[in-house]
């Protein structure tokens, strides 16, 4: 249990074991990709962290009257991220379909209609964001529904939490219920407004985001490409080469196109800042894109599992110098937590023949994500002069996990086993800007 001197000033210090990335691990047996402090020390003040380090060293530059939380023996690290989340799709997850175009058809769709009802937004949004915290999440890149008020709804509750949050509007003008279809001009205008009123705002950043190329027409795909250009700091998120039967019917709204990320890339949608949620079944052609254009590969296995979507290759896009984040996907994911859904990933490479050791998880939803969003600067670190969002974990947190604990691990066996059998019960505390969040 994790005891509190009550905070006077404007420091708080937590003590517990600090690990933190510098790079992407090589391999199971790089030591020289993290800093970790056996007895470590994060000194906070002003939603920055001061100081990091031994805890003997940075309790020296502490005033009498700091605040002090001691969490030993559990670790420290930054707060986790999700590349790719659908704040209307949090009553949608465990939702039974056969694939991906059905379970859009016969659930999600249904459910977004709701969003038009503000207040309902308002609702929602707080139990996601307190969902977000209590599996360990300080930062997410979320879809919001066609519904402007819902955006607004994400961002006025993250804005309370004083979370560093990624969101937009979907734009959809096609193949969807006449309820949750905007047109290319209203998916233009709100979007605008939207980027007025959120894009840099405190913590927060906009992502324009059609949904994908099945729910765009050409037209709306030119507005998307506009707003990239009036908006170039933005970010862009969108789908891409999830499931056979959507490539399929993709390309046939785009005939023109030489394969799906060729439509994105001539509508100028590609880039550092794009986030392509899945990019499972690609050509040699459109990894080629991807890499060249420096956007990011979103896996998202518990997705693609449980839709029968298909299998990530993320060696191969490693290899062919692919940028490449991870995701829950809630709803179509089966979780919140990004344990669990690096548990999956770890499964799902198994099928693949590439193997996931457990310092590159921690890296991917750690450093790795901020890197696939441009914020390492920000987040995913536990640097001085970084933002203080982090995550406590308890490996002892089951009945469980204690009996495999007793069995002895050192620093990457401790780490699987947190991915393998952790979940929010894991989580002791999350802290976003500094202040301790997780709710009871």
């Amino acid at each position: 249990m994790s005891l509190t001197k009550p905070v006077q000033s404007g420091q708080h210090l937590i003590r517990g074991r600090v690990l933190s990335f510098t790079r992407e691990p090589q391999d199971i047996s790089d030591t020289t990709s993290y800093q970790y402090y056996e007895d470590g020390a994060v000194l906070m003040e002003g939603g920055l962290i001061k100081a990091v380090g031994d805890y003997s060293v940075v309790a020296s530059e502490t005033s009498p009257d700091t605040g002090i939380t001691d969490h030993r023996p559990h670790l420290i690290l930054p707060g986790f991220i999700d590349t790719h989340i659908h704040f209307p799709q949090g009553q949608v997850v465990a939702s039974y379909a056969a694939e991906l175009l059905d379970w859009l058809n016969d659930y999600t769709f249904i459910e977004e209609q709701k969003y038009a009802d503000e207040q309902f937004g308002e609702h929602i949004a707080e139990r996601f964001i307190d969902e977000l915290l209590r599996h360990g999440t300080t930062t997410v890149a979320a879809y919001g529904s066609v519904h402007p008020q819902s955006v607004d709804a994400f961002f006025r509750a993250s804005e309370k939490r004083n979370m560093r949050n990624i969101a937009g509007k979907v734009m959809m003008d096609r193949n969807a219920p006449s309820a949750l279809c905007d047109t290319a001009q209203s998916g233009y205008d709100d979007t605008k407004a939207l980027i007025a009123r959120w894009h840099g705002k405190g913590r927060l950043d906009y992502a324009i985001s059609p949904r994908f190329a099945i729910t765009s027409t050409p037209a709306q795909l030119e507005a998307s490409q506009a707003l990239v250009r009036e908006y170039p700091d933005c970010y862009v998120q969108t789908h891409l080469s999830e499931n056979h039967a959507e490539i399929e019917f993709t390309c046939s709204l785009y005939p023109q196109a030489p394969d799906y990320t060729g439509i994105y890339e001539h509508y100028g949608l590609l880039g550092r800042k794009t986030l392509l949620g899945h990019a499972i079944h690609l050509s040699e052609r459109e990894v080629t894109v991807l890499a060249e254009t420096g956007s990011v590969a979103v896996f998202c296995p518990t997705s693609n599992l449980f839709l029968g979507s298909g299998l990530f290759d993320r060696d191969g896009l490693r290899a062919a110098g692919v940028r490449i984040g991870v995701a829950t996907d809630i709803g179509g994911g089966t979780s919140w937590s990004m344990l669990r859904t690096l548990d999956e990933g770890y499964k799902v490479l198994q099928l693949r023949g590439q193997r996931l050791n457990p310092l590159s998880s921690f890296y991917m939803m750690t450093l790795g994500n901020a890197r696939a969003l441009s914020m390492e600067d920000k987040i995913g670190t536990v640097e001085a002069g970084t933002e203080a969002d982090l995550v406590v974990l308890n490996s002892r947190a089951t009945a469980a996990m204690r009996l495999r604990m007793d069995a002895g691990s050192n620093l990457a066996q401790e780490l699987f086993l947190l991915q393998t059998l952790g979940d929010d019960r894991a989580i002791v505390e999350t802290y976003i800007a500094g202040k301790a969040c997780k709710p009871a």
